[in-house]
């Protein structure tokens, strides 16, 4: 379980101005948008259009996978749209997916998507989808999902999907204007506040070309013009993208992260992508310091590529990706403490004896050593991988957080600074708390009360579980959400936010102000299965599905209904769960239906 902590109201630092995300923070200003892509939207439709026959006949999706509970009621609405749709282009579909499934069987339904997402950004916006013009430097991966692109072509004018695509639009702006957008805004602003920067949007490539006489000879000069390029990172909100994913693609100058439009962006996966967006312009403008040093890199690779082949030679990737973990890791240890000095800050003033302050202290301590020991953890994971400069870069940012300097500044500093004889035990030199940290998450994992006296966050989950019980409704909620920020609790911060929305709704007197209550209940649940470690508890998915089926069964969509209790109960009877609530909901829908 990965840890990451956004809470942009904790700084220790005089807030830029690019920091301050108001009512009037607009995302283009920083070179972001979110906005869906027709290619993609066609490609997975089509995908979703090919089916296979079970052992009894009957015909399934060809590639199923979990989509959210918007993306599964798009993917409903989808099928009906397409019900009529030709049999003879349904017939190639499917052969095509058989096909790719029978030379691939080691993939998932998530990689092989993952593969036809890619393929969507080499081709031309719609209505043409065209084929790339060069194909000899695509990656292999990528030319073997290529050959779909003309039944792309063919499904996007003979399906009926074109006629409905702009509804499908708005319905994609309309859902990710509620999660995806305001959380796309803190990523983009959290991250940029710790680096103290804005990206740069432009960049300038040279390009040489050799003059000729009038008469068209070669001179053998050369001559240099310009062409300007514009960066982009968009996010794109995606119904039928797998609900826990993240699709990165970088194509040249635009970087697109394809997700699921309910999703909120509070995971290292999205962070590393919007790092590589920032960081990229700044290393091309240093590639001299880059080449300087890449004699020193190329031998703390190779020793790494002994154990490892499958890691990449390139120089310039190694810099990129080193920097990037570095940045990850310093970001959270850094807000993550600032988060628990600023607890303990609190604490501070209300002890009254001189044994609790000293005890308040050491607790912040020892949060301080296991964050510092999550860091070397992480970075010795991301050296293994091949980032062999992560440790370095990690000590150079510890170096800027607190003076406010725009990080864009100090690249070369850095980069001349390398000396790759230091860099060659740094594996070694943390091994131990790289150790520790493996032991305290091992510990976590297995059983979380156990270590509520170690980690402020689960001893405020358990005291808020006493204001609920006490019904102090709106006290509980304002200090569950005093606690949101933490990517290690966020879904069980969610889970509670949502059981609280749920009783006020069953004690509600008015209508109008029940239902209310039970969409923000629903919204809240939601949230919970976004979150990207919420797949390791399984207890808590149990939970939350069943929750969702409630209230979608009290709303009489008993279709929904239904399909969110066998989720849970394909879950199966875990320790927490809800199974069998699960089952008694199943039952009654079923008997409602009849």
């Amino acid at each position: 379980m990965r840890f990451s902590l956004i809470v942009s109201t904790i700084l220790l630092f005089a807030a830029a101005a690019l920091g301050q995300a108001s009512s009037g923070f607009d995302l283009s200003n920083y070179g972001v948008s979110v906005e869906p892509d027709k290619r993609v939207m066609v490609v997975l439709a089509a995908l979703n259009s090919a089916q296979t026959p079970d052992t009894a006949g009957e015909r399934h999706r060809a590639i199923d996978v979990q989509l959210s509970p918007a993306g599964t009621k798009f993917r409903e609405r989808l099928e009906a749209d397409l019900a009529q749709m030709p049999a003879d282009l349904r017939a190639r579909l499917t052969q095509f997916v058989a096909t790719y499934k029978k030379n691939h069987p080691k993939e998932t339904p998530q990689t092989m998507l993952t593969a036809f997402i890619s393929m969507s950004y080499a081709l031309t916006p719609a209505p043409e989808f065209g084929d790339p013009i060069v194909t000899s430097d695509l990656p292999g991966a990528l030319l073997d999902v290529l050959d779909f692109a003309p039944l792309v072509r063919d499904f996007y004018r003979r399906s009926g999907v074109a006629a409905n695509l702009d509804e499908y639009l708005k319905l994609y702006k309309a859902e990710a204007a509620k999660e995806l957008q305001p959380s796309t805004r803190d990523l983009v602003t959290d991250t940029l506040d710790y680096l103290h920067t804005k990206p740069k949007l432009t960049v300038i490539e040279k390009i040489k070309t050799e003059t000729t006489t009038a008469k068209g000879k070669p001179t053998g000069l050369q001559k240099i013009s310009t062409r300007e390029h514009e960066r982009r990172f968009v996010v794109v909100p995606e119904m039928l993208a797998p609900q826990q994913d993240l699709n990165f693609i970088n194509v040249r100058d635009s970087y697109y992260l394809v997700v699921s439009p309910d999703k909120t962006l509070t995971d290292t996966d999205a962070n590393r992508a919007f790092l590589q967006f920032v960081f990229d312009p700044l290393l091309f403008d240093h590639s001299k310091e880059i080449n300087d040093i890449k004699d020193g890199i190329k031998t703390l690779l190779d020793e790494q590529r002994k154990v490892n082949p499958d890691i990449s030679p390139d120089v310039f990737l190694t810099v990129s990706r080193s920097i990037v973990a570095a940045a990850e890791a310093r970001e959270r240890e850094f807000q993550n403490v600032n988060f628990a000095v600023n607890d303990a800050r609190k604490k501070l003033q209300d002890a009254s004896t001189p044994a609790d302050k000293e005890k308040i202290t050491a607790e912040l301590e020892k949060y301080r050593g296991e964050q510092a020991d999550e860091t070397a953890r992480l970075l010795s994971d991301a050296y293994e991988r091949g980032a062999v400069m992560a440790f370095y870069f990690n000590d150079q940012l510890r170096g800027t957080e607190d003076t406010g300097f725009d990080i864009a500044g100090s690249i070369k500093e850095m980069l001349l600074g390398f000396d790759a004889s230091k860099e060659k035990s740094r594996l070694a030199d943390n091994a131990a708390a790289r150790k520790r940290a493996e032991v305290l998450r091992a510990t976590r994992k297995t059983n979380v009360q156990a270590v509520a006296a170690e980690n402020p966050m689960i001893a405020r989950l358990v005291e808020v579980q006493k204001v609920i019980a006490a019904k102090d409704y709106p006290k509980a909620e304002a200090d569950l959400k005093a606690m949101l920020g933490n990517e290690q609790f966020d879904a069980r911060v969610y889970y509670n936010l949502g059981r609280v929305a749920g009783l006020e709704a069953a004690a509600a007197t008015d209508p109008q102000v029940r239902d209310a209550k039970l969409k923000e209940a629903k919204d809240l649940y939601v949230r919970v299965l976004n979150q990207k470690n919420t797949a390791e508890d399984k207890a808590l998915i149990s939970l939350t599905y069943v929750a969702l089926g409630r209230i979608y069964e009290f709303f009489a969509e008993n279709g929904t209904a239904g399909k969110l209790y066998d989720v849970a109960i394909k879950i199966g009877d875990v320790a927490g769960g809800d199974f069998k609530e699960a089952v008694a909901g199943k039952a009654r829908v079923l008997k409602a239906g009849q």
